[in-house]
């Protein structure tokens, strides 16, 4: 890549991974109930899914979803309702008699599927590669090159997100704080996906 083509990209992809949406939410949300190390693999996930989503998009998944415009309302709302099971989950741990420390950590499969179900990330990536491709050179490099980018520039982004969600809330571990905690982040939870619906 050139060094002019860097910054574009960079100016592009940086603001877009790191701006406030459904999947820094919960990356925030589970690095303040869990921290950066209990994350890990729910972030490891996330990344991943970033690259099957630019693999797929790279390779031609975007045409395909065009020829099938009906395929983003039934991305939309499968998101949605992952969010909000997802948002059952810290309620369920605030409810009276839960212990809620025992609330369930996201994994490696919680992270890719909350990427797939994600139409925020879906559009990035589709407008990156649409950006970025140069017809008139071999596809599979740049896909590459660009998935690679696209990964580096989320793992940098998304850390402040986790270890945010950590510095800020992860001090308050008592139970009556874990409880405030299930509620008001199941609450945002709904909010992202009541976002994610009407937006």
């Amino acid at each position: 890549m050139a060094l002019e083509l860097v910054a574009v990209f960079l100016g592009f992809a940086v603001p877009m991974v790191i701006s406030p949406g459904p999947g820094n939410t919960v990356l925030a949300l589970s690095g303040a109930r869990f921290g950066v190390r209990g994350t890990g693999l729910f972030w490891l996930g996330f990344e991943i899914g970033n690259v099957l989503l630019c693999l797929l998009y790279g390779l031609g998944f975007g045409a395909l979803l065009l020829e099938y415009p009906q395929s983003h309302t039934l991305m939309l709302w499968a998101g949605a309702a992952y969010v909000l099971y997802l948002a059952w989950g810290f309620f369920r741990s605030a409810a009276p008699g839960a212990k809620p420390q025992t609330v369930e950590r996201m994994g490696l499969v919680s992270g890719i599927v909350a990427v797939l179900l994600n139409v925020k990330i879906h559009s990035m990536v589709a407008v990156m590669f649409a950006q970025f491709l140069q017809p008139d050179r071999a596809l599979a490099p740049q896909v590459l090159l660009l998935t690679g980018a696209f990964l580096l520039v989320g793992i940098v982004c998304h850390f402040p997100w986790i270890y945010g969600g950590q510095l800020i809330l992860g001090r308050f571990t008592s139970d009556q704080a874990l409880r405030i905690q299930g509620r008001v982040f199941g609450g945002l939870m709904v909010a992202v996906a009541v976002h994610m619906l009407w937006v």
